[in-house]
């Protein structure tokens, strides 16, 4: 077999890998498999290129994601942004709006309470949606239908139930987030008999199919203004979210 080079392969990786199937009589049998092994051969003498195309299918999944996402934010921004299901922190008419996806058993949005609080302090003009995603089993939803009882109940005490079952560091359940909410006052009859009477099932699955629809696979995972943030991340990257969005209305400048 001849000797090929990265010039002289380029137009059959082009031809075999980039450009719209030609009809299969436009090659012969032997063609074909002249074309195959040079483009093995160049592969294995180039195993660069595999990372090449690697990073290229990679940046053009996440443009896709990032265009999805961008398609459910502007279809969906009532129920993002403006649902009364969701506890909302902060400044409620504040000029930025964090969104974040949680669950009451997800260690990483425990950490994450530290990063929204201090968030919260030091700028008196942002606003945090907090959207119940429960999906780490039987116990989360379970603390998650406790939780929207409360919400219903006595709504002035779901912010504080929101921050007690978030800064404990044992796994919540049922009994649990129902000691949680008693102790800050709310009534245990009326909190069973409305998770029984009242159950949130709907809300959970709206709120499941608009997680599933902006790509999030997991907890927690954030909405900061035009752009979505799967996963945990530190202060600093919302500070620099929070100012790109006040200097060029958008997430990223």
């Amino acid at each position: 077999m001849r000797k090929i080079t990265r010039f002289a392969v380029a137009p059959l990786l082009a031809t075999a890998l980039f450009l719209p199937a030609l009809p299969a009589k436009a090659f012969t049998d032997v063609e074909k498999k002249e074309i195959g092994a040079l483009v093995k051969q160049y592969l294995i003498e180039n195993p660069e290129i595999m990372l090449e195309v690697q990073d290229a299918l990679e940046k053009k999944v996440a443009d896709m994601r990032a265009q999805q996402a961008k398609s459910v934010l502007d279809e969906s921004r009532s129920a993002l942004f403006q649902s009364p299901n969701d506890l909302v922190l902060g400044n409620p008419k504040g000029d930025v709006t964090i969104v974040e996806f949680y669950d009451y058993n997800c260690g990483y949005c425990k950490q994450g309470l530290g990063t929204m609080t201090e968030i919260l302090e030091k700028d008196k003009n942002v606003r945090f949606v907090l959207k119940e995603w429960p999906i780490l089993g039987p116990d989360s939803d379970a603390a998650h239908r406790v939780s929207d009882a409360v919400r219903k109940v006595s709504p002035d005490k779901y912010g504080a139930f929101f921050l007690a079952l978030m800064g404990s560091r044992s796994r919540t359940n049922e009994a649990k987030a129902i000691d949680a909410a008693v102790a800050l006052g709310v009534d245990e009859a009326k909190l069973r008999q409305t998770m029984k009477d009242s159950p949130n099932t709907q809300t959970q699955a709206e709120t499941h199919e608009l997680a599933l629809k902006l790509g999030f696979n997991g907890t927690p995972a954030y909405i900061v203004g035009d752009e979505t943030l799967p996963g945990a991340y530190g202060i600093e990257a919302f500070d620099q979210k929070i100012a790109n969005i006040r200097s060029c209305g958008k997430a990223t400048c």
